[in-house]
C-alpha cells in the first residue's frame, strides 16, 4: 500500500496540511470509491510534539521506516523548529525520494529547511518570498530558480507559501490523480469561494 508520509515537528503550523490530510486520509472525493491514501504521522523520534495551535501528536512511525516504495507523497509543514539538527534524516529522506522519483511537498517554514540543503538549487520553487530564503538561509544558491508564484510545482516537487495550505491541498491531490478533473476544480472553487453552488457541482461530479 502506498502512502502520505506527513512529518510532524514542534511548533508546526498545523493548519497548513490539514485540507491534504483530510481529503487524502478520508478518500471521500476520491474518483475511485472505496479507496484512500491512508496518512502516516512520522517523527524524528517516538516523542509526542506540540503543534503551534496547541495540540499534541503523537508519531506513528520514524522517518527511517519511509520507503521510496510505500511513499505516494512526503508532506513537510511549517515550523519554527526546522534549524534543530535533529531534523536533517528527515531532509536527507526528502532528497532520497526526489532522487528516486518519489513525491514532496513543502509549504511555509519546510522550504527553508529544503533551501538550506541544497535541495533548490537547482528546482524551480517558491516560498514566502525570495528575501525571507536568502534571510534565513545562508546556504541557499537557488535564486535563479525562485518564482514570485503562490506555489510552484516542478515534476515531483510542490513548494508554497504560508498561505498555500489549500493550494497545496489542489497540487498534490493532482499530482496524485485521485479526484476527477472536474470533481478537483468543484472542490476547490467551493473551499476559496464559500459558494454553495460549487459544493452541489462537485456532488454531482461524484455520480
Amino acid at each position: 500500500m502506498k502512502y502520505a508520509y506527513a512529518y510532524i515537528l514542534d511548533s508546526m503550523a498545523d493548519w497548513e496540511l490539514g485540507y491534504v490530510i483530510a481529503e487524502l486520509n478520508s478518500g471521500q472525493y476520491f474518483k475511485d470509491k472505496g479507496s484512500r491514501i491512508p496518512v502516516k504521522l512520522v517523527g524524528a523520534s517516538k516523542h509526542s510534539i506540540k503543534t503551534k495551535g496547541g495540540m499534541t501528536i503523537v508519531p506513528d512511525l520514524l522517518v527511517e521506516d519511509i520507503t521510496h516504495d510505500t511513499s505516494a507523497i512526503l508532506l513537510l509543514p511549517g515550523a519554527d523548529t526546522w534549524k534543530d539538527p535533529i531534523h536533517l534524516p528527515m531532509i536527507e529522506k526528502a532528497k532520497q525520494l526526489l532522487d528516486k522519483g518519489g513525491n514532496v511537498a513543502a509549504i511555509c517554514g519546510a522550504t527553508t529547511a529544503l533551501a538550506d540543503s541544497g535541495l533548490l538549487d537547482d528546482r524551480a520553487h517558491t516560498s514566502n518570498g525570495l528575501e525571507y530564503l536568502t534571510m534565513f538561509c545562508p546556504d541557499y544558491r537557488g535564486a535563479a530558480h525562485y518564482r514570485d508564484e503562490k506555489i510552484v510545482v516542478d515534476g515531483n516537487l510542490i513548494t508554497t507559501s504560508a498561505a498555500g495550505g489549500i493550494l497545496l491541498a489542489r497540487e498534490v491531490i493532482a499530482l496524485l490523480d485521485v479526484f476527477k478533473k472536474e470533481t478537483l476544480e468543484a472542490w476547490y472553487t467551493y473551499f476559496t469561494t464559500g459558494d454553495n453552488k460549487y459544493f452541489y457541482t462537485m456532488m454531482e461530479t461524484l455520480a
